[in-house]
């Protein structure tokens, strides 16, 4: 069959195949996310402790299973890509083209959200819903819950602001990074250290080591999810600017 024909390479039938889980995978995660930044938070501002803990163990429950595996799959299935089209280890001069300097952004921030899906807003979410289910039933609040909920929210939220410059960034091979070829050595360093900059900073920011969870940096950028998108916008014009001007 010539879908397995040409199996690794570029264009190759393993790409297509971590391609199609990628996109799927990625839909899922992003969807879910923006749901919980934009929809989940503010209606469960309107509900009462027993409509919120009936909400949180029939939706959120259930939600953050399929969050947390979309998140998983959408990370494993972008190594199986570059893996496909040997890009991983192989053929290092690709990442020094415009074109590898987008998808390494994308891998980078890729990465970042998905280990604060598993390592900050999954442990911290069981807590926060467990307590408030508690409450819902009668019982005690854990007195960890509103530490936890603050965690679970700021990685959350640095997740959204992160996804803006991801997406644009995945896609920049196909549309524009094709553009800009292969940048100076000077060209790709002040790309880069702008990016750390930016990426480093608001993730230490928002898990509380910069300033703590409620910070100046986190109540500027992470405190509105309104905020957030313009926040993850500018910052995503900044880098695509940079390589326009350099």
């Amino acid at each position: 069959m010539e879908l397995f024909d040409n199996w690794f390479g570029l264009g190759g039938s393993a790409e297509a195949f971590g391609r199609y889980a990628h996109y799927l995978a990625g839909i899922t995660w992003i969807g879910l996310l923006y749901f919980f930044n934009f929809i989940q938070g503010a209606a469960f501002g309107e509900m009462g402790d027993a409509a919120r803990g009936e909400a949180l163990r029939k939706i959120t429950w259930r939600t953050l299973w399929w969050f947390r595996w979309a998140a998983a799959l959408t990370w494993v299935s972008g190594l199986w890509i570059l893996f496909a089209q040997d890009r991983l280890f192989d053929n290092m001069d690709y990442w020094k083209t415009a074109s590898g300097m987008g998808i390494a952004f994308g891998v980078l921030l890729g990465t970042t959200m998905a280990a604060n899906v598993w390592m900050v807003i999954w442990p911290a979410q069981q807590i926060a819903i467990g307590s408030s289910v508690s409450v819902s039933e009668g019982g005690e609040a854990d007195a960890e819950a509103p530490a936890a909920g603050k965690r679970a929210a700021r990685a959350s939220r640095v997740n959204t602001l992160f996804s803006i410059p991801l997406v644009f960034f995945m896609m920049w091979p196909s549309h524009f990074g094709g553009n800009f070829g292969s940048p100076e050595g000077s060209t790709r360093a002040i790309i880069w250290a702008v990016f750390a900059i930016m990426w480093i900073g608001m993730e230490l920011s928002a898990v509380g080591k910069l300033g703590g969870y409620d910070g100046p940096l986190n109540k500027l950028v992470l405190d509105k999810h309104q905020d957030t998108i313009k926040y993850g916008l500018a910052i995503t014009a900044v880098l695509y600017l940079l390589f326009e001007i350099l």
